[in-house]
């Protein structure tokens, strides 16, 4: 296994090293958050075609990010709505 220790922004963002985007061949991934834990998985988006894709930052919100609270409470508002 392969580590690296790196450091978000202070926006809480993080950067993948090259090496490890190119060898996915993917700028689509997965995070999964696992208790004290994230795994992040490459995604290769014609596999995932048939799944909803929930937000989309640059065609939904001008390249800004969400908090997840926010996504939660919108979730949530859908859901009721379902009901």
């Amino acid at each position: 296994m392969t580590r690296k220790i790196i450091k978000s922004t202070s926006r809480g963002q993080i950067t993948l090293p090259k090496q490890w985007r190119r060898a996915f061949g993917t700028d689509v991934y997965l995070i999964e958050m696992h208790d004290q834990s994230l795994t992040i998985k490459p995604l290769d988006i014609d596999v995932a075609a048939g799944e909803e894709l929930l937000f989309d930052a640059e065609r939904d919100n001008n390249g800004k990010g969400v908090r997840p609270e926010e996504i939660i409470r919108i979730l949530k508002k859908i859901q009721h709505e379902r009901d």
